[in-house]
């Protein structure tokens, strides 16, 4: 089968489109066609080696959390999906490899495809989606949410799940994706270029932070208020103290500023999605009641992952970019 795979740490010039030995499934397993797979920030942060210290692989290994395709294998302990099932998941971390013509993913974490997406929308849903769905895990109606990087994967997703559940959305991101976060149901749009969101926004009940700036989000709290962050900083302090003591140092301040901010009386948490069909079921359901549908940038070939990640780290993407296998 061919494959997206690299055989050592560095840019994305180290992605090679190969032929690779067809995976297959364990007795809780299904083998999965993959019709597409989407780029995710996590994806070249494993490639460059950031994450070496949390998930080490032997390489060769094929890249990519997200496909959208069919199961065309069943293990012999699978009890709720059959061959021809149109399917999508964000595999564990032990499952890597979506960048692939097929991929072994445990059954606990596929969920069926929504009906009213194609494969290419669908593969861009489930990291983003079940980030966002557990970042806003118990958000209330009327309560009020700060969204950061607003016209991102994750924040595409989570403006229209946070109004889905009836909160007061506010969001940033530059002047050109404003009108796209308020058609996705943002309240207010704070142009990060000419205003800090630190100093115009107080008293908020959620902070879901994309970026990493954690002072000035716990600043807009209010007390009893809570910040999930889904940025480590990783990359920054595995430059500085290499693959492995940069997760330390990582862990570190983050359980130094969990403390500070227990003072401060926030709740922060850092959210790392949790593979799960049952989100993936909800989520399903949020799109094919048309509350919730992908925002989808550039669609690549998978013979081109190497300019897919290049446009990733640009910064530039609104939406997802996704890979067409």
């Amino acid at each position: 089968m061919r494959a997206a795979r690299i055989h050592a740490y560095g840019g994305p010039e180290v992605l090679r489109v190969e032929e690779a030995p067809r995976p297959v499934p364990g007795p809780r397993d299904v083998l999965i066609e993959v019709r597409a797979a989407s780029v995710n920030p996590v994806d070249c942060k494993m490639r460059s080696g950031y994450m070496r210290g949390f998930l080490r692989f032997s390489l060769p290994v094929a890249m990519g959390f997200d496909l959208s395709g069919v199961v065309v294998e069943v293990g012999s302990k699978c009890t709720r999906l059959e061959v021809g099932d149109e399917v999508y998941s964000s595999p564990g971390p032990t499952q890597i490899g979506t960048y692939a013509e097929f991929c072994v993913v445990d059954e606990r974490h596929v969920g069926l495809k929504p009906s009213n997406l194609t494969h290419v929308e669908a593969a861009g849903i489930p990291l983003a989606g079940l980030t966002a769905w557990d970042c806003l895990e118990g958000l209330q109606a009327g309560e009020r949410i700060l969204i950061l990087a607003g016209s991102g994967g994750v924040g595409t997703l989570a403006i229209q799940l946070a109004k889905e559940r009836g909160a007061e959305v506010i969001t940033t991101c530059s002047a050109r994706n404003a009108e796209l976060v308020r058609g996705l149901g943002a309240d207010q749009v704070i142009d990060y270029t000419q205003q800090d969101f630190g100093e115009v926004l107080s008293g908020l009940d959620r902070v879901l932070d994309a970026l990493g700036d954690w002072g000035a989000c716990r600043r807009v709290l209010r007390r009893g208020g809570r910040l999930c962050t889904i940025v480590s900083g990783l990359p920054t302090a595995a430059q500085r103290y290499g693959p492995y003591l940069g997760p330390l140092a990582v862990a570190g301040n983050l359980l130094g500023f969990q403390v500070s901010s227990l003072f401060a009386g926030v709740r922060v948490s850092n959210v790392l999605r949790r593979p799960s069909a049952e989100n993936l079921d909800q989520l399903r359901e949020r799109i094919e009641a048309g509350s919730v549908r992908p925002v989808v940038d550039q669609v690549f070939p998978l013979e081109e992952i190497e300019a897919a990640h290049r446009y990733s780290e640009s910064g530039r993407a609104r939406g997802k970019i996704c890979i067409q296998i």
